[in-house]
């Protein structure tokens, strides 16, 4: 059946309009700073997609003349200051870690922030058609953000499972962030001479995510961290022992992120290759299309408004006018025109492939779960390679390192949320090219205000472990795996062992996929959800897990296969349970930076189960409800 969007393209409602600008770009720079601030507390930052079509939405009803594509182009600007602080505190922060800045000049990061942001987008372009109309990946954020908006289109009982959601997503959260229990509940016993971990995180979102994808897609996740944590884990402590006299819950996770998660990323690789090679007739004509597109129009022809991506001609000039001065940039900085120019070679090849693998991720996992720092550190590990070969050492050699990364990691980050963004448009019937250049927008603004904000951090509060340090002083995780794994290149202690593993689980994965499909199993095994339930902690894949299998049971009650019915009452609940946790963790966000967030005096990991499983019955519940 063909699919047909929300508004149809034969419909022109009007997308730029002046309100929808300003109210984007304010809330782009609002929520760039508040997740800057939150991913150098935390590691993590909040995707802003939904909660900027919210505040969208309340605020446009004082208008008259609002309608759903220009709460749409609100939400795309507004999320790229979010994805844009990922990309700058994952990396940035690294070059102090390292010792070669105390305070970081505003044009340094302020270019890179806003040119490599905007490269992210230029890359996804010829991706659209690829990823979102032929592969019909799931990106549940995108899902959730366009019936987010859908619902509060039309109103009455459409939105009533996304206002419930939206309540019981942010009042669980909210007491959670108040400290009523532990975001990860979480226990490690040690059984012979090998530990054994398992943990969850008490998260609405994460459960949503994994309702929102399904079960395969949840399962593929959850496998992977139990490929890590029950079984590399395992093998590796009995080898190696405990010589710290670490607390068993710090010998897992010190074992999994220092060795471990390197897995996750020998996977992403060869998944990621493999998943280009595997694109490259959609990716191939995605570009073709988009040159013909091009002359149609030149020509007088016409395309379908929900067809009309950025000219190709004009996003090759601006690929052009963007590498320029970053070119400059890197000549200033390391003092060789040749090394220059080879920092931006590897930063357009390796900024296309992670972009494109960001992008594809977004699709699987969702943006707020996009392993981003494990794109990064896999560009870290090429760039840090070839630059060494070329006889760049020490000092010298990781900064340009980190430079290269800076780029390809904001480029990534905001190259996942395009393609989210994206997703929501194609749902609700956006224009994909009005889109992209309010991305650009939405990226350039944010930029303007990450220097300030890094270096306002830094004065007040500084980074633990480095001569900045203040009494609480900022963790910042990210940016001291970037500055490690840096410094294990240049000085030889890297262990590339976890790499090459991993890389094997994808190959193995990759047979095995291919042997399904030509039996022509429904269930498959793509490498990069596995690859990213390496990756990431296994208190994220749990509750994903948990989602996919309530998703199931939801489709077995109906007495239907879920998949034929993608859309129902339980993704819309779903849907407003992760725009009630990510709106209540940008308030947090605020409080904090305020100083201001409040604390309840005592703690009951017991109460959070017991309501997160009351939130998992109402979805069941809500999803049945559609057979009637």
């Amino acid at each position: 059946m063909e699919f047909k969007p929300y508004i149809p393209p034969e419909k022109s409602l009007p997308e730029y309009t002046v309100k929808a600008f300003i109210l984007g770009v304010v809330l782009a720079i609002v929520m760039g700073a508040a997740n800057a601030y939150l991913g150098m507390y935390a590691g993590m930052t909040v995707s802003a997609s939904i909660p900027a079509a919210v505040i969208s939405m309340a605020i446009l009803t004082a208008f008259r003349d609002r309608n759903i594509l220009e709460n749409n182009m609100v939400q795309t600007a507004a999320s790229a200051g979010e994805a844009l602080a990922a990309g700058v505190i994952f990396t940035f922060p690294a070059l102090i870690v390292l010792g070669e800045y105390t305070e970081f000049p505003y044009w340094l990061i302020t270019i890179i922030a806003a040119l490599g942001g905007s490269l992210g987008v230029l890359f996804t372009i010829v991706l659209r058609r690829a990823f979102i109309a032929e592969e019909k990946l799931p990106y549940p954020e995108g899902t959730a953000c366009a019936e987010v908006l859908i619902a509060g289109d039309k109103g009455g009982s459409h939105a009533k499972p996304i206002f419930y959601g939206g309540i019981f997503g942010g009042l669980y959260k909210f007491l959670e962030s108040s400290g009523l229990w532990a975001g990860t509940v979480e226990t490690a016993k040690m059984v012979g001479s090998r530990i054994f971990y398992i943990g969850s995180d008490l998260s609405a979102a994460l459960v949503s995510v994994g309702y929102i994808v399904g079960l395969n897609i949840a399962f593929l996740v959850f496998l992977g961290g139990a490929i890590a944590w029950f079984i590399a884990i395992p093998i590796y402590v009995a080898k190696t022992g405990n010589p710290h006299g670490l607390s068993l819950l710090d010998l897992a996770w010190v074992t999994w992120s220092t060795k471990i998660r390197y897995m996750g990323v020998g996977a992403m690789v060869v998944g990621g290759l493999w998943s280009l090679i595997k694109l490259r007739s959609p990716i191939s004509r995605g570009i073709k299309a988009g040159l013909e597109a091009t002359k149609h129009r030149q020509s007088g022809g016409t395309l379908l408004r929900t067809e009309e991506d950025m000219p190709m001609n004009s996003v090759i000039m601006l690929i052009v006018a963007f590498i320029v001065p970053l070119f400059l940039l890197y000549a200033h900085v390391i003092g060789s025109i040749g090394i220059a120019a080879l920092m931006s070679i590897i930063m357009l090849i390796v900024g296309f492939f992670g972009s494109a693998i960001a992008g594809y991720l977004a699709g699987v996992v969702g943006s707020s779960n996009n392993p981003v720092s494990g794109i990064t550190i896999m560009s870290l590990l090429f760039t840090a390679l070839v630059l060494k070969g070329l006889g760049l050492s020490g000092t010298e050699g990781m900064v340009a390192t980190i430079l290269v990364a800076a780029v390809i990691c904001t480029g990534a980050a905001i190259a996942g949320d395009t393609m989210q963004d994206l997703a929501t448009g194609y749902l609700v019937g956006a224009t994909p090219k009005r889109q992209q250049v309010f991305e650009i927008i939405g990226t350039f603004f944010a930029a303007l205000v990450m220097a300030p904000v890094l270096n306002l951090l830094i004065k007040a509060y500084g980074i633990a472990g480095t001569p900045t340090a203040k009494e609480n002083a900022l963790a910042a995780p990210q940016a001291f795996l970037m500055a490690k794994v840096t410094e294990g290149v240049f000085t030889g202690t890297l262990e590339w062992t976890m790499v090459y593993i991993g890389a094997g689980i994808a190959i193995a994965l990759i047979v095995l996929d291919e042997i399904l499909a030509m039996r022509g199993s429904k269930f498959r095994t793509p490498v990069m959800p596995v690859a990213v339930g390496i990756y990431l902690p296994l208190s994220l894949g749990v509750p994903i897990f948990i989602g996919g299998i309530f998703r199931w049971l939801v489709g077995r009650s109906r007495g239907t296969k879920v998949e034929e019915k993608p859309t129902d009452a339980g993704v819309l609940g779903a849907a407003g349970l992760i725009a009630g946790e990510a709106l209540m963790g940008i308030v947090f966000a605020g409080l904090i930076v305020a100083n201001k967030a409040p604390s309840i005096g005592f703690s009951s990991n017991i109460l959070g189960v017991i309501l997160l499983a009351g939130i998992l019955v109402w979805l069941y519940l809500t999803g049945v409800k559609e057979i009637e």
